[in-house]
């Protein structure tokens, strides 16, 4: 972690504050409600859980998790129950020691998601984070169908201060990555970012759209490490993961970027994404300026959320 963690924690905890008031206090009554663990405790429990956006399957498989961890560990009174259930949200958002392997290495990296999501602004203020850890970053601007797309990114690049490949409205998407990718070889550019059009209502042209691009990719840049983020808007709770879930058809995710953590009080989402789709949110936004994205740290999440204070 950088030397800006402890910066980023107190943006992390004040953007979290709806969802601490929220989600999290709503978590703390349902134990201080009673005295011993028992079924109406574990009843409480799942309401607060589904409502706090952590979706029915989760819950489910939280609350059977939590029963067996009970038994296992003779745990009697809400207090250990509570240990127990951050012990198992802990789990769930625990990120993969290969899940930051493209920072070594020259990497491709598509941003998708639907529009409205913050998925231009979160391309520039990843680029922003790359340029200032060292990395040489493009971006290229492959959503060619929203007439603001490419203002808007042009902007972020001029504030993240890297370079932009961008073309005409209506140009083929697959054309820009050619372009981009035979600039970031010359270049030598270690991350090239690429945001893609943010269309889900017709899955056929979207899925057409990203093979044509990852063709593109494959053929003139195989030596590149790859991924491919989708970016959600935790305001739209389980919309968000249907979001997720529709793109993880038609390309192969690997990551979660979480945006505007900072306007919901029902932090559960990322529980929920990480969860049930096993990809790891890689990126959590808690507000508008650069600054206010960071890379996810499951431990700093769980400690902003619900105020654990660790010694």
């Amino acid at each position: 972690m950088s030397n800006e963690k402890p910066g980023f924690f107190a943006r992390l905890k004040m953007g979290l504050s709806k969802s601490r008031n929220g989600f999290a206090s709503d978590l703390d009554a349902v134990f201080l409600g009673h005295e011993k663990i028992n079924d109406e405790l574990y009843e409480e429990l799942e309401e607060v859980l589904v409502m706090g956006d952590v979706g029915v399957n989760t819950t489910e498989d939280i609350i059977d998790s939590l029963k067996k961890k009970v038994k296992e560990n003779r745990a009697r009174i809400p207090g250990e129950l509570k240990n127990l259930l951050y012990e198992e949200i802990r789990q769930r958002l625990s990120v993969s020691d290969d899940s930051y392997d493209f920072q070594g290495r020259k990497c491709v990296i598509m941003i998708v998601g639907v529009n409205g999501v913050g998925k231009t602004t979160t391309v520039g203020k990843i680029a922003g984070i790359f340029k200032n850890e060292g990395k040489k970053t493009l971006v290229a601007a492959c959503d060619t169908f929203r007439a603001a797309a490419n203002a808007q990114l042009e902007e972020w690049a001029r504030r993240a201060d890297v370079p932009i490949i961008s073309s005409r409205e209506g140009t083929d998407p697959a054309s820009v990555v050619f372009d981009a990718v035979n600039a970031a070889k010359a270049r030598n550019v270690d991350a090239l970012i690429l945001d893609t059009a943010g269309r889900l209502h017709n899955k056929k042209n979207l899925m057409e759209e990203l093979r044509k691009m990852n063709k593109v990719i494959d053929r003139e840049y195989p030596d590149a490490y790859r991924e491919t983020w989708v970016v959600l808007d935790a305001t739209t709770g389980q919309n968000a993961l249907n979001q997720a879930r529709e793109f993880n058809e038609v390309t192969n995710l690997t990551g979660i970027v979480l945006t505007k953590m900072d306007g919901t009080a029902k932090g559960g989402i990322a529980i929920a994404v990480a969860s049930e789709l096993n990809i790891p949110v890689k990126f959590i936004g808690v507000g508008e300026s650069m600054d206010d994205l960071q890379r996810f740290d499951p431990d700093d999440f769980m400690n902003a959320l619900f105020d654990i204070n660790e010694e």
